[in-house]
Order: structure tokens, then C-alpha cells, then sequence
């Protein structure tokens, strides 16, 4: 059986942790109780001996953006944003619904259709090139995605959010140094994380180069021809890229003792700086409490702060049925381990 990795993804006021067996998301609500929901690995990317094969398993990372992802988000934004008598607000039917679309259009265009677009009408200025226009849209895309990260890391809510960020790869990194999951040893590790998926989105913007290159379709006339085909094919090689991706990303995680693969690694470290924060406690604990049922799930015995456990519990026993339940909304574009 293939080693399993854990991680997951910082959510509104919470994190999100995935093992082999179950996901869990602990969020902490506006009376500052963590509340906490576990269900089941059911899809068939994690169940199926298809779904560990090389090349394949990539998709398993998209589908916990894109799925498990933006459910676990939903619900987080529907614990932080409960009442103060406890009142929930949902995000849920045409609300999700646009939100979900309003955000791929916003992806889609911003970093598919708008390097593109740019990259061509560079590449025109003087003699046509395509490598030269295949470079061009590969560094635009870049430009935009760096620009993003830190357009977003000024707003006070997203700031919170690295901070959870930061909470989770602490979390993981204590882990898998074999330390008990308190928060006195949790806060000694670092932020970064060789597995992140700002680094694999990283990875996946690097490849992305390589692999657009050849499809510039600079022959196909008219122009807007070439271009509708040219971004077509970007978007069905996504899975490519990221399967090749997330290869890359694991043998180097796997064999960061070599001064070759620190290397490689180091860029996607630095980049982190841009999505994590360093954490408060608090976001420790959220990070702490989705961790341990997923270990649990998987048979695997880690010991844990019991002020976090008994506070999870104490909140389970309050009544968990009056708390949001996730529900599936549909995908939109994250990151995560």
C-alpha cells in the first residue's frame, strides 16, 4: 500500500485535514467553540487502485480543490458567519451556485484566456515567433498568478486565512516529526511545507510552459481560430499538467535530502511566504482538532491536547445536529497539501 500523506487546506476561520479514509474541517464559530464535521472518502479518485496510479494520482489534488475544497469551504463560511444566538446562515442553492461560477469565470479568464490573449498580441508586435509567443504566455501567466497571491494577502479576512494556512502545515509538520499534537510543539515548526499546493500550483504554472509550448497553432488561420483552439487545449491539458505536476512535487518531498531537490523545492518554500502567516493558537487548535479524527479513521494513535479534544467534544455533545451539515455545491479553484 502506497504511503499515505496527510494535508489539507486553511477555510474561513478553520482548516481542512484529508487522509486515506475520511476528511475532516474544524472551524471555530463566532462563541469561539471549534466546531467540527467528518465524513467519509467516498469519490472514486480515493477508493479505487486506479486512483494511486502515477500520472493519476494528481487528480486526486485537484479534485480536493475542487471538491472537497469548496465544500469545506462553504461550510466553514457557514459556521463563521452563524448568528450570535447560534442562528445559521446558509450558502447554499443559487447563492453557491454563483459563487461557484462568478469564480471559475474569474480563474478561467484571468490566468487561461487573458495570457493568451496578451502573449499573441506581444508575440505580433514585431516578427512572429511562436516560442517566443509561447514564452511570453507562460511568463504572463506567472506575472498574473504572483500579482494575485499578492493582491489577496493585503485583505485583513485573507490574512486570517494564511494564518490557518500556516496553522496547517505546522500541524502536519509536527506530525510527521512524530511529535504529540499539542500546541506547545505544533507552534516550534515551520510554516512552509514541501507538499503545499501553492507549490504545486507552482510546479504546474512551470510545466505548463513546456508542455503549451508546441500548441501556438500559429498556422491555423483566421487568427481567432487559432486562438479558440490554442485555449481549448489549455484547458483539457490541465490534467496533464497536473499529474506531471504532482509527480514532481512528490519525488522531490520524498528525496529533499539531496542538494539537487532542495533546489528544485526552494522556489515553491519562498513562495509560501506569500500564502502563510504565523498562527495564533487558536488557529493551532482548529488545525490540531481536524488532524486527529482523520488519523483515527486511518488507525493511526497520535496524542492530543485534551483541552482540544474536550472542547470538540463539549461541542458535539451540545448539539452538532444544529450546526451546519456539509453538503456537496461544486467545485471552485483552492489549494491544499
Amino acid at each position: 500500500m502506497a504511503k499515505q500523506y496527510y494535508g489539507g487546506q486553511a477555510v474561513i476561520e478553520g482548516v481542512m485535514m484529508r487522509g486515506r479514509e475520511s476528511m475532516a474541517v474544524a472551524v471555530r464559530n463566532p462563541q469561539g467553540e471549534i466546531v467540527l464535521h467528518q465524513e467519509p472518502l467516498t469519490a472514486k479518485i480515493y477508493t479505487s487502485s486506479w486512483g494511486q496510479w502515477p500520472f493519476v494520482r494528481g487528480l486526486g489534488m485537484l479534485w480536493d480543490a475542487l471538491g472537497l475544497g469548496m465544500r469545506a469551504l462553504m461550510w466553514s463560511g457557514e459556521v463563521s458567519a452563524q448568528e450570535e444566538d447560534g442562528e445559521a446562515v446558509e450558502f447554499s442553492g443559487p447563492v453557491a451556485w454563483t459563487t461557484i461560477a462568478v469564480s471559475l469565470i474569474f480563474a478561467v479568464g484571468l490566468f487561461f484566456l487573458l495570457p493568451t490573449l496578451l502573449s499573441r498580441w506581444l508575440a505580433a508586435i514585431g516578427e512572429y515567433n511562436p516560442w517566443v509567443d509561447a514564452i511570453f504566455e507562460g511568463g504572463i501567466r506567472l506575472v498574473l498568478f504572483l500579482g494575485y497571491l499578492w493582491a489577496i494577502g493585503r485583505i485583513p479576512e485573507i490574512k486570517r486565512v494564511f494564518g490557518y494556512h500556516g496553522a496547517e502545515h505546522k500541524t502536519i509538520n509536527a506530525y510527521e516529526a512524530g511529535e504529540d499534537l499539542t500546541v506547545a510543539n505544533v507552534r516550534r515548526y515551520s510554516v512552509q511545507h514541501t507538499r503545499c499546493g501553492t507549490s504545486f500550483l507552482l510546479y504546474v504554472l512551470v510545466i505548463s510552459i513546456v508542455l503549451f509550448a508546441p500548441l501556438t497553432f500559429s498556422s491555423v488561420q483566421p487568427v481567432w481560430l487559432a486562438l479558440i483552439l490554442r485555449f481549448v487545449s489549455r484547458l483539457l491539458l490541465v490534467p496533464v499538467v497536473a499529474g506531471v505536476a504532482y509527480e514532481v512535487i512528490r519525488f522531490s518531498a520524498a528525496h529533499e535530502d539531496k542538494a539537487l531537490m532542495r533546489a528544485l523545492i526552494w522556489p515553491g518554500l519562498m513562495l509560501q511566504k506569500m500564502t502563510t502567516r504565523e498562527p495564533e493558537d487558536g488557529m493551532l487548535e482548529c488545525a490540531i482538532a481536524a488532524l486527529e479524527p482523520v488519523l483515527a479513521a486511518d488507525g493511526v494513535s497520535v496524542k492530543v491536547d485534551d483541552a482540544i479534544e474536550a472542547e470538540v467534544k463539549a461541542e458535539a455533545e451540545a448539539g452538532m445536529a444544529g450546526a451546519p451539515v456539509m453538503g456537496s455545491v461544486g467545485p471552485v479553484a483552492s489549494t491544499g497539501d
